[in-house]
């Protein structure tokens, strides 16, 4: 039994294609059923555990996601970050670094976001490490030259096309600084986070640019801002260094296409910023987490505003509930957040290594059973 559209809202019967169902959706319209999503994927046992029981090995087509992400390429530049990290005690040789230079170790038994991270410009206070500091920019033609013929052979598929640009500035930022040094800084030594900050920005102004120019049908945007008790940082600190950066970010992308979706993730609690998002030109507000915000409640105030995306909790009813619990939590979703549509149902982060296939498998089962209109 699915959703009952509000009568008069959709007037085509027909089967939409993906990239329809989504495009309708973030318009705050009424699809033939609500979207899927399967959030940011599933970390390495996860994985696993879905390879084991389906024999596939792409997730996002085997649970029919209505969108596929298109990003930059990596660069060719090789830059060494070494000697950042040297005198600081640690095993270098089992130190990774990434291409923007953050470094990360783990041990065997956890892997991905469950990992030690370093960041080269700790400890360095003063301005010019943090002008010098090696950022890859978007000059090399090679990082962005396939985003267009990406992006059409999708739509040609019938997929929507979601270009990855969160961890847009604050996560990016205090993984290159150091987070303990970040959030001081702000106070202390807010030259520091200016420039860093001024940096990411020009380069995501660029990427949004190049992406939205490319035909992506929403630009996904986003930080970490929020803990589950509410903004971690107080909403004063993230207007002076994030808002307007954020603003510009947005402007430039709705300058190439102002019809741009312009979809905004922060994990936790940011409802205190969520109508300054909505002002700056956020029209999809991720992920909805039910552990510490009232998905009904967000329906109700901005439902009209903006299109709700995720909402399935991923911290207990998925990797602890039965698949009768995760099927219950998707019809109350759907009833709630699908309600008049303008929502796009999925987990609120990666499936975690708990997961157990039998709830993966309930949780598109049941968006399947309850998510027509």
């Amino acid at each position: 039994m699915g959703l009952i559209p509000q009568t008069g809202q959709r007037k085509d019967a027909r089967r939409m294609t993906s990239r329809e169902r989504l495009l309708t959706a973030m318009s705050g319209g009424i699809p033939d059923r609500v979207p899927r999503d399967i959030a940011w994927g599933m970390t390495p046992m996860a994985y696993e555990t879905f390879k084991a029981n389906t024999g596939e090995t792409d997730y996002m087509a085997y649970f029919k996601v209505d969108y596929r992400h298109v990003g930059m390429a990596p660069s060719k530049r090789k830059f060494d970050f070494t000697h950042y990290y040297e005198g600081r005690g640690l095993d270098l040789s089992k130190l990774r670094i990434n291409d923007q230079g953050v470094g990360y170790m783990s041990s065997e038994q956890t892997s991905w976001h469950y990992t030690h991270l370093f960041s080269p410009l700790a400890g360095r206070h003063d301005l010019n490490s943090i002008v010098d500091f090696p950022i890859h920019d978007l000059s090399e033609p090679h990082r962005y030259a396939h985003l267009g013929q990406a992006t059409e052979e999708l739509h040609a598929r019938g997929l929507g096309v979601a270009a990855p640009l969160a961890t847009t500035l604050y996560e990016t930022a205090w993984q290159l600084r150091g987070l303990d040094e970040f959030l001081t800084d702000m106070y202390e030594n807010p030259e520091i986070i200016d420039c860093l900050l001024e940096r990411l920005t020009l380069l995501r102004i660029r990427a949004a640019e190049l992406h939205v120019g490319s035909g992506a049908d929403v630009l996904m945007l986003g930080d970490d801002v929020a803990t589950q008790k509410g903004m971690l940082m107080s909403p004063a600190l993230w207007r002076r260094f994030f808002k307007p950066r954020m603003a510009r970010i947005i402007d430039a992308a709705k300058a190439v296409r102002p019809g741009i979706h312009v979809f905004y993730h922060s994990d936790g609690d940011p409802t205190e910023i969520i109508p300054e998002l909505l002002e700056i030109g956020v029209n999809v507000l991720n992920p909805i987490q039910p552990e510490c915000m009232d998905p009904v409640a967000i329906k109700a105030k901005y439902g009209t505003r903006a299109a709700l995306w995720g909402g399935i909790g991923i911290q207990h009813t998925l990797p602890f509930g039965s698949a009768e619990d995760v099927r219950a939590e998707v019809r109350e979703r759907m009833a709630t957040l699908g309600k008049g549509g303008g929502y796009i149902c999925g987990p609120t982060h990666v499936i975690a290594p708990e997961v157990p296939w039998a709830n993966m498998k309930a949780l598109y089962d049941a968006i399947d059973e309850y998510g027509a209109y």
